[in-house]
């Protein structure tokens, strides 16, 4: 979901009454946990290929240049 996307979902939600605005909220939960069993996979199959050590290792290059700067 793009910024422009989720401007008009809250905007949506300001607007909605209190039905829709229940309708909204769960849509919004699904969608996170969705997300979180597809982190959970991924990271799963990370591991499987070997591949958890070398992401490790990008994600402490990438946060140290993210300090330097």
């Amino acid at each position: 979901m793009n910024e422009k996307d989720k401007k008009e979902f809250l905007d949506d939600f300001r607007k909605a009454n209190g039905e829709a605005k229940l309708d909204m909220w769960y849509y919004a939960l699904e969608q996170e946990v969705l997300w979180e069993q597809m982190l959970a996979e991924m990271s799963l199959i990370a591991r499987e290929q070997g591949m958890d050590k070398e992401l490790d290792k990008k994600v402490d290059e990438e946060m140290k240049k993210i300090k330097s700067e």
